[in-house]
């Protein structure tokens, strides 16, 4: 079994960046495919190189979230943008994995949806700027923007547009191709 771990850099509930990433296991048959979805981005303690070096015992939630990220064959941010980036807590989350190596040669892909028509592109690049220095794959067709996302999503999470669909499910055939 394929095995694709979910990042929403979002904490709201209803976030549309959580909500796509909740609908694409149920854009197509992914019969060798698992899907899960991180659930604890709002508990990792705050980043500091003090806590984390060689021989440190990481705190329970940090080794949970490595843990997760080392068995996925393949990872999906989805992150909506503030303030021209990305949320403190999506990377505060990233900078516990930059001495651990979760994501060297990981095949990644890279999601922003905003209600504005840049669809979060500030974000989006910031997200993969990081996520490569972390040394993750991320080919081209793994990067996405999702300008308007409340015309292509409905109230119920339910994804309405046929192109998104579409872009969606190319993404996760292609984390699960060959580099």
């Amino acid at each position: 079994m394929f095995k694709i771990l979910c990042i929403s850099g979002s904490l709201r509930p209803t976030s549309s960046n959580t909500n796509i990433l909740k609908a694409i296991p149920q854009l197509a048959e992914w019969p060798d495919i698992s899907f899960s979805i991180y659930e604890g981005l709002d508990q990792l303690p705050y980043f500091s190189p003090e806590l984390d070096f060689e021989g440190a015992t990481p705190a329970a939630t940090v080794a949970d979230l490595r843990a997760q990220l080392s068995e996925a064959d393949a990872v999906i941010v989805c992150t909506p943008e503030y303030a021209f980036g990305i949320p403190g807590v999506l990377k505060n989350a990233l900078d516990w994995i930059v001495s651990s190596g979760e994501f060297v040669d990981k095949p990644t892909a890279v999601i922003s949806a905003s209600p504005m028509m840049t669809g979060g592109d500030k974000a989006n690049a910031s997200l993969v700027q990081t996520l490569k220095v972390l040394t993750a794959t991320i080919k081209d067709d793994r990067i996405l923007t999702i300008p308007t996302v409340r015309t292509k999503i409905d109230a119920a999470g339910n994804i309405t547009d046929d192109i998104l669909k579409a872009d969606l499910v190319k993404i996760v055939t292609s984390l699960k191709s060959p580099v």
